[in-house]
């Protein structure tokens, strides 16, 4: 028997992944202009030979998204509706890039060392911005989405938005190659921009139903205390906190295949523009493939897949003799970053209660967000000091200690639950 929460929860269900679809969508088609991967490194590279910075730009961006959402937990843990909060906070992550096209205008007055500070900012601001709104959109998406069909829909959202992506994207590229400076990341910037702002009306027309069913303790907890209970009682969820934290160090290399590419190859914008795009539809295939298998078998299978393309990513990488041997590294990397994000995500929300999932997401983010920085700035170093190709050997080791930990120590929690039901 249904409650009257659940049966308003399916009644808006069609309505409610349509619009989460527009949001990803539009989103998606946002960040082919302004890549992290790819644009936005690019842009940092046309100020800068540093590869530690460079390196910096996808790790501000991941460790500004993961940090918050700890600190957030206890007060989304009582929220009743969390559509508000979510609206409010992710102007934060979108603002920041008319910011970015403003200092390319500005970069022939300023100079590449105000363009770097001002840069490094917006990237701060915007991954904070992007963090603080997280935890209260993934609570809110697991309670709009019955279970059964979350790793489904999260997959279809992320490959709907890797799918725009990799058009605009190659849009990019034609536009960096085709506009002389500043104009040609200005107007890559003002787009996303423009594509932003449609993303979140699109997100404002979710129906989020009030939750009275919850019970919310009158004593408000410190988020430390609840995190230290779930980390004190639950040794599975710990062995998965292991795989993600060490994922970051595993694939600190993907974050310099483009710059590598650049210099080793002599690689084009417009290359770089179809390199993204075989980044994004691998991603768009993995997103919607993995999603939709983890709902069936599990999500712990799609997380061990994952970590073996990271593997082999990593090993071609090395190899590399050619810039066509990057095709196929991009495709597995993007079958590894759906894995570590998305499955990685789908799969956080299995642990624990209903009551207790913000803490878990919270936990799974915020814990991990210290190695999404030190692990690219390792990567850089060594780069920067000894190479590319050592960052690389070191991601095939710990890919392989990555897969050793997913296969015999990390159990499916949707399993344990049946099990134990």
């Amino acid at each position: 028997m249904l409650s009257p929460l659940e049966q308003d929860i399916r009644k808006n269900l069609k309505h409610n992944v349509t619009v989460g679809l527009w949001d990803g969508g539009l989103f998606g088609m946002a960040l082919g202009f302004a890549s992290f991967g790819t644009i936005l490194p690019l842009f940092v590279a046309s100020m800068t030979d540093s590869a530690m910075l460079i390196g910096l730009v996808p790790a501000i961006h991941s460790a500004g998204w993961l940090l918050p959402q700890l600190f957030t937990a206890s007060h989304v843990s009582r929220l009743r509706r969390y559509l508000r909060t979510v609206l409010l906070m992710t102007v934060h992550e979108r603002i920041p890039f008319l910011g970015f096209a403003i200092v390319a205008l500005l970069l022939p007055i300023v100079g590449a060392n105000a363009g770097l500070l001002l840069t490094f900012l917006l990237l701060v601001w915007q991954g904070l911005g992007g963090g603080f709104t997280a935890n209260a959109w993934t609570s809110m998406i697991s309670k709009i989405i019955p279970p059964e069909s979350r790793g489904t829909f999260f997959g279809m959202q992320a490959g709907l938005a890797n799918l725009f992506i990799s058009g605009s994207a190659i849009a990019a590229g034609y536009l960096l190659n085709a506009l002389a400076s500043p104009w040609d990341f200005a107007v890559c910037f003002f787009i996303a921009s423009i594509f932003f702002t449609l993303s979140w009306f699109a997100l404002a027309a979710t129906h989020e139903p009030e939750d009275n069913e919850k019970i919310i303790p009158e004593e408000k907890t410190h988020f430390w205390d609840d995190a230290k209970k779930v980390l004190s009682r639950d040794k599975n969820f710990n062995w998965f906190l292991s795989a993600r934290i060490l994922s970051q160090f595993a694939t600190m290399g993907f974050s310099f295949y483009i710059i590598y590419a650049l210099r080793e190859f002599g690689m084009t914008e417009v290359v770089a523009g179809y390199l993204t795009a075989t980044l994004t539809i691998s991603q768009t295939i993995a997103n919607i493939g993995m999603g939709w298998i983890g709902d069936r078998i599990g999500h712990r299978a799609m997380l061990i897949t994952g970590a073996v393309a990271a593997f082999l990513s990593a090993v071609l990488a090395w190899n590399a003799a050619s810039i066509a041997w990057f095709y196929p590294i991009f495709l597995l990397t993007g079958m590894a970053n759906v894995s570590i994000w998305t499955i990685g995500m789908t799969m956080t929300v299995d642990f624990g209660s209903e009551s207790e999932r913000p803490i878990y997401i919270g936990l799974s983010q915020t814990l991990t967000a210290p190695a999404t920085i030190i692990a690219p700035i390792l990567g850089g170093w060594i780069a920067d000091s000894a190479g590319f190709i050592p960052t690389f050997s070191i991601s095939i080791v710990l890919s392989l200690v990555m897969i050793g930990i997913l296969v015999f120590l990390v159990k499916d929690p949707r399993k344990q639950k049946a099990a134990t039901a």
